[in-house]
């Protein structure tokens, strides 16, 4: 027997074309599965407690200690649905708040995606695409990023991957109501833990709408009786929690008052590029030379062309997977011309659909020269590589948690902190070890006005009686003597005046912040 010709071990690695009705089965017993989902896993613990819990994670945190009842209402006045935090509740109380043990709540949806991805592309195309998808997914920088963050983002990638999963297999067999039925709860898990889960369903729509129209084979699923009923039921699901989003809408301007909306800047014609880089590279691109700025976005819509344009199978799995990706950038983009909503994490479960595009022109470029499809499949790989080194760049020493270490070593009983900003409130009690009273800092507007948060956004997290607002240092009570200000590192502008009377004992920088000391006791304190 001769040796083996490198196309023979290539057939023997990845096989023919897959057939429809390969089974789950089949994928669980391919060689290459579980070293990558192994990779999934290492890119996802890597680093995993190195960054400091920041505003947000720290409202998760808040928001998770309320019973189920208490998230209810608290999430209807904030501006995520409740799911997450009432699993988050539950992860907590099975397996503690450690920091590794909350972020690894969104670590293990994180690989779990990359097997829902790699089973969508299974089903849909060849095993060497499924292979490709499988190794993109697993290290597509926002969904790295995004797994090792105590938010929502992670499971709502679970959600819409697999209720995508389960749409095409309705559309391939089209009788059996079972996989509507997987559908329909997949997609209300994904309203109650995203509102962007709406994009998911205009590409769905989209989709079926195309498979309606085209000229040969047209698909009717979108005009079956089942489908329309499953949507119904998705919106029946939905409808306990419609009180409380419609009581949000009602007060958005209470959110705006409050931050918690419209801070994002307003768009421009780089917005769309720099959005791409961040999302495969973890870098806004700004910096760039032009012509680098422009070219992987331009790589990105070569691809997506040329996969719609390609793509004559009678189910167009491959166009569906390119309005999954472009239909919500598109969407979201064009709000933003009114409200900046166009913000990188609401977008990374779509930007999944990126990571298996790159993968089935791969393996569509390697069937005509695979010196192109190893230069692109490079490309991708030094893309992805500086996204993960991007996310993997961090100082453990200089983070906030330093900060409120060196906090808890010097306080003395009768300590307080004073933070100068909302997001640093709700991160400090998680590393807060010796109890110091916490105050937020709230000085009026010029014009007067309160600036208190009010009950909606982050504001619905604080009680409003807990006497925790402090709208002058003047008022702080006399205590110890003793107050931390914590405040920004490099401009310090949130307490623009320190009284006089004041005077700076230490100061330890943590981050982008800073924890700085101060005697706040008159000279006849002193002398006491």
């Amino acid at each position: 027997m001769g040796v083996p010709s490198k196309d023979e071990m290539a057939k023997a690695l990845l096989g023919p074309p897959l057939a429809h009705s390969r089974p789950l089965v089949l994928l669980l017993r391919e060689p290459w599965l579980i070293p990558i989902l192994i990779l999934a896993v290492g890119a996802r613990l890597y680093q995993l407690t190195a960054a400091s819990i920041w505003g947000d994670e720290g409202s998760s945190l808040l928001l998770a200690q309320y019973a189920p009842s208490g998230i209810w209402f608290h999430a209807a006045r904030d501006v995520h649905p409740p799911l997450y935090f009432v699993l988050l509740h539950y992860w907590t109380a099975l397996f503690g708040d450690s920091i590794l043990s909350i972020r690894l709540m969104s670590a293990v949806p994180g690989v779990l995606t990359v097997f829902l991805g790699t089973w969508l592309v299974y089903l849909t195309s060849t095993r060497r695409a499924a292979l490709l998808a499988c190794l993109l997914l697993a290290l597509l920088p926002t969904a790295v990023r995004y797994s090792q963050e105590i938010r929502m983002y992670s499971l709502m990638c679970v959600w819409l991957m697999g209720a995508t999963l389960a749409l095409v297999h309705w559309v391939r067999a089209p009788r059996r109501a079972r996989y509507l039925a997987i559908y329909v709860v997949l997609m209300a898990a994904g309203f109650y833990t995203h509102y962007f889960t709406a994009l998911c369903v205009l590409a769905h729509w989209l989709y079926l709408l195309v498979l309606r129209l085209q000229a040969e084979h047209p698909c009717h699923c979108i005009t079956r009786p089942g489908w329309w009923l499953a949507n119904v039921a998705i919106v029946v699901l939905y409808l306990p929690w419609l009180p409380g989003l419609l009581d949000l809408v009602r007060h958005w301007e209470a959110l705006k008052v409050g931050g918690d909306v419209d801070w994002e800047p307003a768009i421009t014609a780089g917005s769309l590029p720099s959005m791409l880089w961040q999302l495969l590279a973890q870098d806004d691109g700004e910096n760039m030379p032009w012509w680098l700025f422009v070219s992987v976005p331009l790589l990105v819509l070569a691809v997506c062309l040329s996969t719609a344009w390609s793509d004559r199978s009678r189910y167009r799995f491959d166009l569906m997977m390119v309005i999954y990706s472009v239909l919500p950038l598109s969407v979201v983009f064009a709000i933003s011309l009114v409200s900046p909503i166009f913000i990188e994490r609401y977008l990374t479960a779509y930007a999944l659909g990126l990571a298996i595009l790159f993968a089935l022109t791969i393996d569509r470029l390697a069937r005509r020269s695979r010196v192109l499809a190893a230069g692109l499949l490079g490309v991708v790989l030094v893309v992805f590589g500086l996204g993960l080194k991007n996310n993997y760049t961090v100082d453990p020493n200089d983070q906030f948690s330093a900060m409120v270490d060196y906090v808890n070593q010097h306080a003395v009983a009768g300590d307080r902190v004073v933070l100068g900003d909302m997001f640093w409130y709700l991160t400090y009690g998680y590393y807060d070890r010796v109890g110091v009273q916490m105050l937020l800092f709230t000085p009026p507007s010029a014009d007067g006005t309160s600036t208190r948060p009010n009950e909606y956004g982050f504001g619905t997290l604080i009680d409003q009686q807990a006497g925790v607002y402090l709208d002058s240092l003047e008022l702080l009570p006399e205590g110890n003597g003793r107050a931390w200000l914590v405040m920004s590192r490099e401009a310090p502008d949130e307490f623009p005046s320190i009284p006089g009377a004041w005077r700076e004992v230490a100061r330890h920088a943590g981050g982008d912040t800073q924890a700085v000391l101060y005697d706040t006791c008159h000279p006849v304190c002193r002398s006491r």
